[in-house]
């Protein structure tokens, strides 16, 4: 019988997917329809009248939201499957996933100018912070057995 530990890890890291699920759904509804900003100008404006750019500039925040919901689905499988089953190497799997989110959300400070913790990079370390504590709930899935 699984730990409460196990239990709370694996609901709390699907949480999150639903989460970045819903997001995602969102972030792609406001892409294809919605008048979003970009740094704090409505995405038409920035556009000024040119169809193409408008268009370009909805198509990189549609794709974007795609692949967060590619992200998430798969995500979610991997929780709900063989991470809720005690699989050692899915474990590994979300870890590696969030950090390589984290690390490309870093790479704005060096490569944009960006100061840490601004620019959006907020709910990006919140949603890595979310899953290593629930991977860490469940560490001992990790541990050697002595």
């Amino acid at each position: 019988m699984p730990s409460k530990l196990r239990t709370a890890s694996w609901i709390i890291l699907a949480l999150m997917g639903a989460v970045v699920l819903l997001i995602s759904l969102a972030s792609a509804g406001l892409a294809y329809k919605g008048d979003y900003p970009i740094g704090g100008v409505p995405v038409a404006q920035v556009a000024a009248g040119r169809e193409g750019v408008l268009t370009a500039l909805r198509a990189i925040r549609g794709t974007s939201a795609a692949y967060a919901a590619g992200y998430a689905v798969l995500y979610l499988f991997v929780v709900l499957g063989p991470y809720r089953r005690g699989e050692v190497w899915s474990w590994w799997a979300v870890l590696v996933g969030a950090l390589a989110i984290s690390l490309l959300i870093l790479a704005r400070v060096p490569l944009l100018g960006i100061p840490f913790g601004t620019g959006g990079s907020g709910p990006g370390f919140t949603q890595t912070a979310v899953i290593i504590f629930g991977l860490l709930l469940d560490v001992k899935r990790v541990i050697p057995k002595s």
